[in-house]
């Protein structure tokens, strides 16, 4: 390589991708030496019980990834039968990815895990998944898959358990109150939602200097703010413009016929049986989806975003949009796609929910954000990938 110091930003990010790419490309090798090395039964003529334990005293890998390196290697590679017929791979279609250079072996080790509990039909949409998203996020993707392919299913015949029950533990320690709580999702999303407005880190222009508190006791003092409100219940914090609620989010036909599940703010899914009931609590609002999971725009023309249609994003992006974020709504700002000073409008085609985080990228660097057919659609740097290819968050939209 030339001297780095003469090389535009562009090219050393560039330099970093490429050697990624031919990195992945030399473990694919690896892999099918591996596997050939176990069908041999190669660690016996070595003297060993394994053949992890070969990879563990000639590379220096731990015992732990020497023994996924053996396992991702057989699930990777065909098989011969005693009698001499050729078994496909058990994940082909990884395989091909990682023979691309596409996906990396933590990669690999992440989808082994999530197929375990889906068809082999899901691994194409699986690794199409994972060549835009880190290893992290193969996890939950993979159960939102698996959710919507089995919701259909027939409900198992063994008796429905009892309704959670919440429980709390209080010890008065040293002059103070130790409080242990185990909430249903319910009650535990209703709490979050209460919690995070008063949790945030104070200002720097409160005149307080920089907030120096940890999360635990940001949370602590919001928990202890939130009981003296309670004792002032006229006075209970607001979230994105309106009192502190929770959002049901379901089908219409679901709705109707009382069947599948709804979802609340944080991703947490409740049966549709609790809808109705649910519903009648005047904190807790339900939003109807139509046959193509489209909410209805209620836009208003202001600046800042009132709190109908920041409900409405709540139930179209489920988070932050961002492709990979799993941030849920609580955490994020609205943000305008065509820029409310340029002439852009307040409403909810013009809008989608960022975290701060991406909230900031998008201001700060050339990823754009643009609606394709009603959803927020994202176009990477040319550095990252120079054919710009739309990218959206999977991580949300399968739970629609």
């Amino acid at each position: 390589m030339n001297d780095i110091r003469l090389l535009s930003s562009d090219e050393l990010l560039r330099s970093i991708v490429d050697n990624e790419r031919e990195k992945r490309i030399r473990d694919r090798v690896t892999m099918r030496v591996i596997a050939e090395l176990d069908r041999r039964g190669a660690a016996s003529e070595f003297g060993y019980k394994d053949l992890a334990g070969v990879l563990q005293h000639s590379v220096q890998w731990d015992r732990k990834a020497a023994v996924q390196w053996v396992a991702n290697a057989g699930a990777l590679s065909s098989s011969i039968t005693p009698t001499g017929s050729e078994l496909a791979p058990e994940l082909p279609v990884t395989a091909s990815a990682l023979a691309e250079g596409a996906v990396s072996v933590e990669h690999v080790t992440a989808l082994a895990k999530a197929m375990e509990k889906l068809p082999a039909e899901a691994e194409a949409a699986m690794v199409d998944f994972a060549r835009e998203h880190p290893p992290s996020a193969i996890g939950k993707f993979g159960k939102d898959v698996a959710y919507a392919l089995f919701q259909d299913d027939p409900e198992p015949r063994d008796a429905e358990p009892g309704p959670p029950v919440n429980q709390l533990v209080k010890s008065w320690k040293n002059g103070q109150l130790e409080v242990k709580a185990l909430l249903d999702a319910v009650t535990g999303a209703t709490l979050e939602a209460m919690l995070d407005p008063l949790a945030k880190p104070r200002p720097e222009t409160s005149g307080q200097g920089p907030d120096l508190r940890s999360r635990t006791e940001r949370e602590g003092d919001a928990f202890a703010e939130l009981v003296n409100l309670m004792a002032r219940a006229d006075r209970l914090p607001d979230h994105g413009g309106e009192p502190v609620t929770l959002t049901l989010t379901m089908s219409y036909d679901n709705l109707a016929e009382q069947v599948g599940q709804a979802m609340l703010d944080n991703g947490e899914r409740v049966p549709a049986g609790q809808v109705r009931q649910l519903a009648c609590n005047a904190g807790i609002i339900p939003l109807v989806l139509g046959d193509k999971s489209q909410p209805m725009d209620i836009g208003r023309k202001t600046r800042s975003f009132p709190a109908g249609i920041r409900r409405v994003l709540v139930a179209r992006d489920r988070g932050c949009a961002f492709p990979g974020c799993g941030r849920p709504p609580r955490h994020c700002d609205a943000h305008h796609i065509h820029h409310w000073a340029n002439g852009g409008s307040t409403s909810v085609e013009n809008a989608v929910l960022l975290c701060r985080h991406h909230h900031t990228l998008i201001h700060q660097s050339e990823w754009e954000v643009k609606m394709v057919h009603g959803l927020p659609v994202f176009y990477p740097p040319a550095w990252l990938d120079p054919l710009r290819k739309p990218r959206r968050n999977l991580l949300h939209a399968t739970a629609a």
